[in-house]
């Protein structure tokens, strides 16, 4: 698969809310950053964040642009509620090996009432 492809399979298996299928998609030694956090290491550790994220709020990617580059795709997306960000996909042999990610976490939480 290329990455916009991977990427497009992100998409489908997150808007399911399909930990299982999200965490296939990624590398065992894959590297997950999202900005607002430490990055995670390793398909384990970014299946068990997918699981707790799910477990706690009602999240929708709808996307609005992406972008292929070489071994890179570049998601722009939104949710519902009007949160925005953007994506970095670096995919090798149909794997996602890194993914960076920019949102605001603050506004994530207030939409989700999340906050403390």
């Amino acid at each position: 698969m290329s990455p916009r492809q991977v990427v497009e399979a992100w998409v489908e298996a997150f808007n399911r809310a399909d930990v299982e299928a999200l965490a296939a998609l990624y590398a065992e030694d894959a590297i997950n950053h999202q900005v607002t956090w430490a990055p995670l290491v390793g398909r384990p550790a970014i299946r068990a964040m997918f699981e707790r994220e799910f477990g706690h709020a009602q999240m929708v990617c709808i996307r609005e642009n992406l972008f292929e580059d070489g071994d890179w795709a570049i998601l722009e997306w939104r949710d519902p509620k009007g949160l925005r960000g953007c994506g970095f996909f670096q995919v090798v042999a149909d794997q996602i090996v890194f993914q960076r990610g920019y949102w605001d976490e603050g506004t994530f939480r207030r939409q989700q009432g999340l906050e403390t």
